[in-house]
């Protein structure tokens, strides 16, 4: 880690922000009138149940085709041509997107800014994925200083220019951001971009943000 005192929290918004989609498949399943138990991948948190999440963390497919894929699935099982991430997101989530919120990141969030943490997101489908309405949905999203979404800027993490962009934003060195996401291919390209970093692990929020905030002497209280 670099002897600069942090300065800034960056987090991944899709799985660090937001709970996955993985743990939301009842509310999914309710959604769109589906049986339950329909959905039954599970990624991260079951790789044996899902080979195209094996083919992602492999480096086979990208983290965009493979919910793509997903969304096409899941649109032909209710009889509709889905073809844009941001449908599925709104048909699943879209009446409530709070409620999507995990309550960990909430807390460390509203934590760090009343410490004075600047606050950013580096996202490769922010926009893309839960649309823009979405996101004005979401107060939370208010507390911080930068957003840097790669629907917009088209450079996608690991790409080293993607860490750029958002010390760019916050006008602070790499060295000065701590950056959370819950894939590993990313963080490493934020070690090779010279930020410390957390490894996000979804089965374990409130750990992952306890040790985000221990970055700049704060708790998950």
């Amino acid at each position: 880690m670099s002897e600069a005192k942090p300065k800034a929290l960056v987090l991944d918004f899709g799985g660090v922000v937001t709970r996955t989609l993985f743990e939301t498949h009842a509310l999914t399943e309710r959604a769109l009138g589906l049986k339950p138990g329909t959905l039954n991948w599970r990624g991260p948190f079951d790789p044996a149940s899902d080979a195209l999440w094996r083919s992602m963390q492999a480096d086979e497919i990208s983290e965009r085709d493979y919910w793509k894929t997903r969304t096409r699935e899941i649109g032909r099982l209710i009889g509709e041509d889905w073809q844009d991430m941001s449908t599925f997101v709104h048909r699943a989530r879209g009446a409530e997107p709070q409620a999507v919120i995990r309550p960990e990141a909430e807390r460390a969030i509203r934590i760090a800014h009343q410490a004075g943490v600047r606050l950013a997101i580096l996202s490769n489908e922010l926009d893309l994925f839960y649309g823009k309405s979405f996101r004005e949905r979401l107060p939370l999203l208010a507390l911080f200083d930068a957003i840097v979404d790669a629907t917009y800027t088209k450079v996608l993490k690991p790409d080293r220019h993607a860490y750029a962009m958002v010390g760019e934003a916050l006008e602070l060195p790499l060295a000065a951001c701590v950056f959370v996401d819950d894939q590993r291919r990313n963080v490493d390209g934020a070690i090779a971009a010279g930020m410390p970093t957390v490894h996000f692990d979804v089965a374990r929020p409130a750990q992952s943000y306890a040790e985000a905030l221990g970055h700049f002497g704060l708790t998950l209280s």
